[in-house]
């Protein structure tokens, strides 16, 4: 497969309803790295879960408080947090947020 430059406007892009309260748009792709936006509402839980993919959550907006293999972390604007492939982990929205996650390898179910 042959990967050619793409330029994606996150306002251009239509969001997918995940969840409740989560909703998610993919940005950009390619064969080993994925970024999506996720804009999640207040109060909103996202259930502990694990995947193959390694992440790395990166906070533009509004807090997120996540559990990751035991541990909590509080996020505001600017931190960012790596999550190893299949390690199990959980989020909480403490405000509305802004949240870009990448993935490696792509997610299948994203694209």
């Amino acid at each position: 497969m042959s990967i050619q430059p793409m330029k994606v406007r996150a306002p251009e892009v239509e969001p997918v309803e995940m969840l409740p309260g989560i909703q998610r748009r993919t940005l950009a792709y390619g064969e080993c790295l994925m970024v999506t936006q996720f804009l999640i509402s207040q109060g909103t839980e996202l259930a502990r879960h694990s995947h193959p993919h390694e992440q790395i959550s990166y906070v533009v907006s509004g807090e997120l408080e996540m559990q990751v293999g035991g541990q909590s972390y509080h996020l505001q604007p600017g931190d960012s947090l790596l999550l190893p492939a299949g390690m199990e982990h959980s989020a909480l929205a403490l405000q509305d947020v802004v949240v870009i996650d990448t993935f490696s390898p792509p997610r299948e179910e994203y694209k």
